[in-house]
């Protein structure tokens, strides 16, 4: 049985809202199903509601990534007893997760994440490609809605174009305010992320693909036509059996893809060759 945690104020600097409910907790970790042997990983373990399940289902074996140094001394006391458990202090910004894994098997990632960083942490994940086998994360609801969109709604936008390039994206279950302390003002969702084995509409160049996408989000009301002028012309997209007059929120990743491994021939921006 692990020791109690010494009791710690959440700081809003780390942007922190701690996990207590119980029921939320063993949902959590059934979805995330973790099994002896496996490499898995916790960004910012907190008080440790999660990595103590964590570490039951996964035989001993838990490592965690924690910012907050006022915590890891806690971390030790309350798991001293798990030779297995391991403490990287740093910044999941900044970690280099494919050193982590070495040659080992591919890390399982779960975290409840800052808000604040939700978005940038996940895309320094995506690009630690193949060293990650999945990562089950808690976001704010919409942040898990825009990952998990479909072309043509409100919430497709540029992260949900970057994630499903990589993923297969997965919206679990919502988390209400009164399973943490301190609540959150918003709602919170499970978000299940699991990287392709192989890219199902693969980029020649995925620095373009996404300068692209970025790009033609950057003024979502506007035509491609429009959005994409000194990139490619009407002409072209046409060619590539894309209508010229839609909106980017309407493309699909695939689209996008096509456009730019057209550009990756044409050498970047088509429209000044």
């Amino acid at each position: 049985m692990a020791s109690r945690p010494p009791v710690h104020r959440a700081r809003k600097r780390f942007g922190q809202n701690f996990l207590r409910d119980p029921g939320v907790i063993s949902r959590i970790v059934r979805a995330i199903a973790p099994r002896p042997g496996e490499r898995l990983v916790e960004i910012g373990p907190g008080q440790g509601a999660l990595t103590e399940p964590l570490l039951e289902a996964a035989d001993g074996h838990l490592e965690v990534i924690e910012l907050d140094r006022d915590l890891i001394p806690g971390l030790r006391v309350q798991f001293f007893n798990h030779p297995g458990f391991v403490i990287h202090e740093g910044d999941a910004l900044k970690f280099d997760f494919r050193a982590l894994r070495g040659e080992g098997q591919p890390l399982r990632v779960v975290g409840n994440l800052p808000y604040n960083i939700s978005t940038p942490l996940i895309a320094h994940l995506l690009q630690a490609g193949d060293a990650i086998a999945d990562m089950h994360f808690m976001l704010q609801k919409e942040v898990v809605e825009r990952l998990a969109a479909a072309p043509g709604g409100a919430d497709w936008g540029r992260l949900s174009v970057m994630a499903q390039y990589r993923c297969r994206v997965e919206s679990l279950f919502v988390v209400p305010p009164e399973a943490f302390v301190p609540r959150p003002k918003v709602d919170s969702a499970i978000v299940r992320l699991t990287p392709h084995a192989e890219l199902p509409h693969p980029a020649a160049d995925e620095a373009l693909l996404f300068s692209l996408v970025r790009e033609a989000f950057g003024q979502r009301r506007k035509t491609l036509r429009n959005n994409l002028k000194g990139r490619i012309d009407a002409e072209s997209l046409e060619a590539l059996g894309i209508d010229p007059s839609r909106r980017p929120q309407t493309l699909t990743v695939e689209e996008f893809v096509r456009i730019a491994n057209h550009l990756a021939v044409a050498g970047g921006e088509e429209g000044h060759r």
